[in-house]
């Protein structure tokens, strides 16, 4: 059981519960009206409070590392989304339609911010530049996503959205626009928000539950469990651990291969391999239809646990070396 627990944190566990209940109990009727405006209200507050956490020094001490962000980026927006698309032959026929379409969104996503940067905190790595680079990758993400989801997939299928211009916009409205308002008024509310970090970390976490409740439901609704078998679960599972692997080599290299020293490498790997699940997950709301939101949400719940236990483990790896290069006796 401590071992289960140090695999699974008490969020992911809640996450499991929580997609049981979508399963079991899915909101309906009226019931699905009132979550669909909780939903958008705790997504308002997510990306407020997000704004509201950064800090205006810590972007200026890392923005002018430029040469890491543009590797990140690239990572992020470019490396990945390739892989995704040039696994669609093999993907597409073995998972199905609507699971592809998943995996690729999670290919698009922008990176995340807090776990990206306590994972470079703990390995002793550049940690203002994680703030800058984690940071803006979440903000270009806003407008980016949606823009390489129409471009890179050749169906447009379960977009709820007109034409991407709409998504964009509506995704500006609905989390850019409430990102700013936190972060210009962080003059005011900052203090009271960096001493109150615990609690207002459950408010993150409350929010996404109660997106992806409302999502599942939804999907659970239109029949999610009959178009998505165990086996393709499983499936799914071996292809999130191939595309972490794959992508934590390609950024060890890449940074290695660029001359990064030590500090930059370290973030780099937890900036330019992980994916957002707080971004993600409420985007998915703007971009897919009801039906299509559960299997798009799937591959980004599982990979997002996975590099979770991954990079954890990688992070610890990290900070050994370094205390073992620092305990090495100098040369006479």
């Amino acid at each position: 059981m401590k071992r289960l627990r140090l695999l699974f944190d008490n969020f992911t566990l809640i996450l499991i519960a929580v997609v049981t209940a979508a399963t079991l109990i899915p909101a309906h009727g009226q019931g699905a009206v009132i979550f669909d405006w909780a939903t958008t209200l705790a997504i308002a507050l997510l990306f407020f409070l997000h704004g509201a956490k950064l800090s205006r020094g810590a972007v200026i001490a890392g923005a002018t590392h430029w040469r890491l962000h543009l590797l990140v980026f690239a990572c992020t927006f470019v490396m990945f989304p390739l892989i995704g698309l040039a696994l669609k032959p093999v993907l597409a026929p073995l998972l199905g339609e609507p699971l592809y379409i998943g995996v690729f969104y999670l290919c698009v996503l922008p990176g995340t911010v807090q776990s990206a940067i306590a994972f470079t905190a703990i390995a002793r790595g550049n940690v203002p530049a994680a703030v800058c680079s984690a940071s803006a990758s979440s903000l270009i993400g806003i407008a980016l996503t949606p823009l390489l989801l129409k471009l890179l997939l050749d169906a447009d299928a379960g977009a709820s959205t007109a034409s991407t211009m709409d998504a964009v916009t509506h995704i500006s409205v609905q989390l850019l626009l409430p990102f700013l308002s936190g972060h210009f008024l962080r003059p005011w509310i900052g203090d009271w928000v960096d001493r109150n970090r615990p609690w207002l970390a459950s408010v993150d976490q409350t929010s996404i539950l109660l997106v992806v409740y409302t999502a599942f439901s939804a999907s659970v609704i239109g029949g999610l469990w009959q178009t998505v078998p165990v086996d393709a679960l499983l499936i799914l599972t071996i292809i999130c651990c191939l595309l972490l692997a794959l992508v934590l080599y390609a950024t060890t290299w890449l940074a290695r291969r660029f001359n990064f020293n030590k500090e930059d490498e370290i973030t780099i790997v937890f900036c330019g391999s992980k994916k957002s699940l707080a971004t993600g997950v409420p985007m998915a709301q703007v971009l897919f239809s009801s039906t299509a939101i559960g299997p798009a949400l799937l591959p980004l719940i599982i990979f997002h646990q996975i590099q979770l236990m991954v990079c954890a483990v990688l992070a610890q790896h990290y900070l050994r070396s370094r205390q073992q290069l620092v305990a090495q006796p100098s040369p006479q």
